[in-house]
């Protein structure tokens, strides 16, 4: 089983023009409210989970981590600096605000052993397999 991406509002349009309508009033919503979504890998091996998230310029004290409900939910905010000093700016590409991403956890993996490091502009997350749920049971049909 595999870590997939957990959004309450996803919905799945019913026609072309309520998905236009979703296209355009989520990107109005978004950038109105200050908010970006992170870019996020998912990379399975035989002992964990990893999740590398994609957030530059922030500082490890900027993140908030929480499992719940089997839920993982990284959030956090990247603030916008304006320093007075002549400086003006032509173009601001770079995302600021605030952000959540949340995933389910599938049932083999040991929720209190997550580990958190912030190295270079991503967070990454290593979620351990748990050794006892992987085991499998074979059943001999009498």
């Amino acid at each position: 089983m595999s870590i997939i991406r957990y959004n309450p509002n996803d919905y799945a349009p019913i026609t072309f023009s309520s998905m236009l309508d979703r296209f355009f009033n989520d990107s109005m919503v978004k950038s109105g409210l200050n908010t970006f979504t992170p870019k996020v890998d998912i990379i399975e091996n035989e002992k964990a989970f990893e999740l590398h998230v994609e957030v530059p310029g922030m500082n490890k004290e900027d993140f908030n981590i929480e499992v719940k409900d089997n839920y993982l939910t990284v959030s956090g905010e990247r603030k916008f600096t304006s320093e007075k000093n002549e400086k003006d700016f032509h173009s601001i590409e770079t995302r600021y605000g605030s952000f959540s991403r949340s995933f389910t956890l599938p049932d083999a993996v040991n929720a209190d052993k997550i580990n958190a490091k912030y190295n270079n502009g991503i967070l990454e997350l290593t979620i351990p397999k748990d050794e006892k749920k992987l085991l499998k049971t074979t059943i001999k049909v009498n």
